[in-house]
């Protein structure tokens, strides 16, 4: 029991609704464009791809940060090689091993939709390895939100629609953005509560770069813009709206986060962040199969 919480710890579980809620976002946009219904088990495949990148770049962090000593003082959840739960070598074999699970799922939807799935595969395994290892990890240079919307958000929920219609529809494009930003706000957070940390270790994270209250109304901010884009959706299908009532769940964290709440008093926050991500995403997901 022990082995296997530590790497279900590992995983970091509350970062998980950023790898679902795309690919119910993009296989709800299919509905109604495809002759035949949506392919339950392409959708299945799209979602352990999406998982297994996110466990998998979940990992590479982990270790990356643990050899370079950032997490040697840290007030978030438990970071394995940091905490000494495990070593480097067998943090870098789970990360191999979620990318071979993705890359499995992925290759078995590259099968029946087009050799391109390989190609983008590719590409968002690279973009998790590069974000914390390498040399010159962008995350340390202020560029892992982007990172996120583009991967989290654009690829992954436009590329769960591609996987059942093959094409990029225009809406998916649409609901991408919301989508994208949910997942940024979950960065944001954790990057807020390690700003100090972080600081020390010359990890030059976008909250470090904004500081403190520059990343306080950036996490704000981007709620407002998640509803403008759950909005524009319901233009196009209107029980897509109800997206919006997700947004009610989003209250509890940005209470706290503009009560000027610091360290370990974030990290309930976090998983605040998360649950609305969930809730948000689910419901803009029904509303977008509802209008379908």
């Amino acid at each position: 029991m022990a082995e296997t919480n530590r790497w279900v710890l590992g995983a970091r579980p509350r970062t998980l609704p950023a790898a679902v809620v795309p690919v119910a976002v993009g296989t709800a946009v299919a509905v109604g464009l495809t002759d035949g219904g949506i392919s339950w088990w392409r959708a299945a495949a799209a979602l352990v791809v999406s998982l297994s990148l996110q466990v998998a770049t979940n990992f590479v962090n982990d270790y990356a940060d643990g050899e370079r000593g950032t997490d040697d003082d840290r007030v978030g959840p438990i970071r394995l090689v940091g905490s000494g739960l495990a070593t480097v070598g067998e943090v870098k074999r789970a990360a191999l091993v979620a990318s071979g699970v993705a890359g499995l799922a992925g290759a078995s939807l590259a099968a029946v939709v087009g050799p391109e799935l390989l190609v983008v595969g590719a590409v968002s395994m690279l973009a998790g390895w590069a974000y914390t290892g390498g040399p010159k990890p962008y995350g340390y240079l202020g560029m892992g939100e982007l990172f996120v919307f583009i991967f989290f958000g654009l690829v992954a929920t436009v590329g769960s629609a591609y996987v059942q219609t093959g094409r990029i529809d225009r809406l998916a494009v649409v609901v991408a953005v919301p989508v994208g930003l949910l997942a940024v706000a979950l960065l944001v957070i954790n990057n807020l509560r390690d700003i100090p940390g972080d600081t020390v270790a010359g990890k030059a994270t976008l909250a470090v770069r904004l500081g403190d209250s520059g990343t306080r109304w950036l996490f704000v901010a981007l709620f407002a813009a998640v509803a403008s884009g759950v909005i524009v959706a319901g233009l196009s299908r209107t029980p897509a709206f109800l997206g919006l009532a997700g947004l009610i769940s989003a209250a509890q964290p940005v209470a706290a986060v503009r009560g000027g709440a610091t360290g370990a008093d974030l990290i309930p926050v976090l998983g605040a962040t998360g649950r609305t991500q969930l809730v948000v995403g689910l419901l803009l997901a029904a509303g977008l199969a509802l209008g379908g």
